[in-house]
């Protein structure tokens, strides 16, 4: 990191932001209420990745306020790791939805929209340089490794990066609220937890 005051790591992160507001870098910008860039402290050593804002988060502009990040925000807490020292953002920073009466249904990323908001998540990476990155999902493990990526293949182990961080992959929590049979969800919800649980011990022993 930059021997920058943090006075000044705000600055930037905050121009950053306002130049993220106005981005029409692919076509989602044009439907979507606005962007939602990521939210934290700017010194994290946590940094987590989700795949886009939904529907709530379009609205609220920040990101993980709907029903998958009160899940998150629950997970965190039984994992004993802390949001508030953790910077959260996604992968792609407006929603992209179909439109069904009322209704704006989620639609997941295709590979040049996460491409072309991939410059952002790199610059908030470099901005805060986190000691662990957690990618939640298949878009987000994209967006960070570069490639295409199975989820059961790669959680619950470190991957080292190119600038000496650590990668760790695991699902997202709107995966969770997508099952339908009540046991399988509290079995792959324990699951989670502990994914989480083994970051925020990771975290710790590099403390």
């Amino acid at each position: 990191r930059p021997t920058a005051r943090p006075g000044n790591l705000r600055a930037v992160w905050q121009a950053l932001r306002d130049e993220a507001m106005a981005c029409t870098r692919c076509p989602l910008h044009g439907p979507a209420t606005q962007t939602v860039f990521g939210e934290g402290p700017l010194d994290a050593s946590l940094l987590f990745i989700g795949e886009q804002p939904g529907d709530q988060e379009d609205l609220a502009g920040r990101p993980f306020v709907g029903p998958a990040g009160h899940l998150f925000d629950t997970a965190l807490a039984e994992a004993g790791v802390d949001r508030a020292r953790a910077y959260v953002t996604n992968a792609v920073k407006h929603f992209k939805y179909a439109q069904r009466g009322k209704r704006r249904l989620h639609q997941t990323p295709d590979v040049p929209e996460i491409r072309a908001c991939r410059w952002w998540l790199e610059q908030e990476l470099d901005l805060i340089r986190p000691r662990i990155i957690v990618a939640l999902g298949a878009t987000a493990a994209r967006a960070l490794l570069g490639k295409p990526v199975t989820i059961s293949q790669m959680r619950g182990r470190p991957l080292p990066l190119d600038d000496g961080a650590e990668a760790w992959i695991t699902v997202h929590p709107s995966y969770l609220l997508r099952l339908p049979d009540p046991d399988r969800q509290a079995e792959e919800q324990a699951r989670f937890v502990a994914d989480l649980r083994m970051v925020g011990e990771r975290l710790h022993a590099l403390a």
